[in-house]
């Protein structure tokens, strides 16, 4: 695979440079940015794969949806359904996909809609009977058509984008110097004991304006493990058997946090749809242990044959110092936009 993105280089900097014309004339107004008269938080990353976008969309929505009424947009990866959906009680994991639907399950405070064109979402969402106050763009970083207010960029500890490489070299959707219209950057899936020393270095290779801050986050697991009836303490599964599953971009830490010799791990692509195939192996290969997995996983699986064994391990993002600061600053933004 190595080889191959070595061979692809040249596609890469055809990408790169295709990308970088988009991006000037949309900051040049060539190409036209829609700005909403709300607040607009657009969380997002610059490569692909698994940078811990819903559980710091979570964080927001614990923030914010106490004082204001929150809804959150996502395209709605891998859905089976088309256009602006508004979640509802007849909604699912394939009408929504599976982050929104999550939303959707533990928040029922806010509004939850899924939209590809992300301005006829936004347009939607306003034209409704409960209007939103605050907007939350899940993985709209790159949906330069509309014209966000406040942008927090993602970048995973072990994969920084200011070391990354255009696709499919590498693995970002656009250069580097996208983070520029990044408010906030925030590293996850740090070591919890990421050194002051550390943080220093990585702000510097990440060459940040003045005006950008920079924060550090790690991905923080439950205590407990949860089904549809009850709820088992992690501490009580370091010696039971067990099957751990994800379908997840990044499985390793899931399965780090959990397995003992004697499980089984498997993992499947992210955003998978498990098939009845899927299913039967699974259980074939669990016989009567526990099935965990994660929660993102779960709201696609809970309803099927495998319910009546199957766990998932929630998680949620932890900063390692200055929240308050990242809170206070998301807090103004709100505020300072809010419509009257």
């Amino acid at each position: 695979m190595n080889l191959l993105r070595k061979i692809l280089f040249p596609f890469a900097i055809l990408y790169g440079f295709i990308t970088s014309i988009r991006n000037y004339l949309f900051d040049k107004g060539i190409l036209k940015s829609t700005s909403f008269d709300l607040p607009v938080i657009a969380v997002g990353n610059l490569s692909v794969g698994g940078t811990g976008k819903t559980p710091q969309i979570e964080y927001l929505i614990r923030l914010l949806s106490d004082n204001y009424k929150v809804a959150t947009l996502s395209r709605g990866y891998k859905r089976k359904s088309e256009g602006f959906v508004l979640a509802d009680a007849g909604s699912n994991a394939e009408i929504l996909g599976d982050e929104p639907f999550q939303f959707y399950q533990k928040f029922p405070n806010i509004q939850v809609a899924v939209d590809a064109d992300r301005t006829n979402g936004i347009t939607q969402l306003l034209s409704g009977n409960e209007k939103p106050q605050v907007i939350l763009l899940d993985d709209a970083y790159q949906h330069r058509k509309v014209k966000a207010g406040f942008y927090i960029l993602l970048s995973s500890y072990d994969d920084l984008y200011a070391d990354d490489f255009m696709l499919p070299t590498g693995n970002l959707r656009e250069s580097r110097s996208g983070a520029n219209r990044a408010n906030i950057v925030i590293i996850t899936k740090c070591p919890g004991d990421l050194s002051v020393e550390r943080q220093e270095q990585i702000r510097l290779k990440l060459k940040l304006t003045y005006l950008q801050q920079i924060y550090f986050t790690f991905i923080d697991y439950d205590d407990f493990i949860y089904s549809k009836e009850q709820k088992t303490a992690v501490n009580e599964l370091k010696n039971e058997s067990k099957l751990l599953l994800a379908g997840i971009a990044k499985p390793t830490p899931f399965f780090n946090y959990l397995k003992n010799e004697k499980d089984q791990c498997l993992a499947f692509p992210d955003h998978h749809h498990f098939s009845d195939a899927d299913l039967d192996a699974i259980q074939g290969k669990a016989g009567s242990q526990k099935i965990i997995t994660t929660e993102k996983d779960y709201v696609r699986l809970k309803d099927s044959k495998l319910a009546s064994q199957l766990y998932y391990l929630p998680i949620k993002t932890t900063f390692i110092n200055n929240h308050k600061n990242f809170e206070a600053t998301v807090l103004e933004y709100v505020k300072s936009n809010l419509k009257p």
